[in-house]
C-alpha cells in the first residue's frame, strides 16, 4: 500500500442566524465556503479559528464558547478535490463581520443555496438541515 501524507484539514466556523448560515467567497473564486482556514504549525483548533476569523472577517471568536459541530471529510479521488477534512465549530463572536484580506464578500445562505458551496460545505449544510437549523 502506498504511503500518503496527512489529510489536509480546515478548521471552520458555523454561524447560523435567522435560519441562514454565514459563508464567504474568496477573490477569484466562484464558490462560497464556510469561513476558517488551515492550522499554522503548533496551533490548536481554537487558535486557528480565532486567527482565521480575525484575518478574514475582522471579528473576535470567543474560544470558551466554541462547540464542535462535526467533522466532515471527502475521500481520495473526489472530483472537487480529496482527500480533505473540515473540522467545524459554532462559537460566539464580538465585532462586525467585515470581509478582509482574500475575502471578496460574505453572504447568508439558506439550504436552497447549497449548490453554491464546495462539496464538503454541502455536507455541513445537509447536517444543519437534518438538525432543523437550516430549513
Amino acid at each position: 500500500m502506498a504511503e500518503h501524507g496527512p489529510v489536509p484539514e480546515k478548521v471552520a466556523w458555523v454561524l447560523v442566524r435567522d435560519r441562514r448560515v454565514l459563508v464567504t467567497r474568496s477573490r477569484g473564486r466562484d464558490l462560497f465556503y464556510l469561513p476558517g482556514g488551515h492550522r499554522e504549525p503548533g496551533e490548536s483548533d481554537a487558535e486557528t479559528l480565532v486567527r482565521e476569523i480575525d484575518e478574514e472577517l475582522r471579528a473576535a471568536i470567543d474560544p470558551p464558547s466554541m462547540v464542535h459541530f462535526g467533522t466532515f471529510e471527502i475521500g481520495e479521488g473526489h472530483p472537487e478535490h480529496g482527500p480533505f477534512r473540515m473540522i467545524c465549530y459554532t462559537a460566539d463572536h464580538r465585532g462586525e463581520l467585515t470581509p478582509a484580506r482574500e475575502i471578496a464578500e460574505k453572504a447568508w445562505f439558506a439550504y436552497a443555496d447549497r449548490n453554491r458551496v464546495s462539496a464538503v460545505d454541502m455536507m455541513v449544510f445537509d447536517a444543519l438541515h437534518g438538525a432543523g437549523r437550516l430549513p
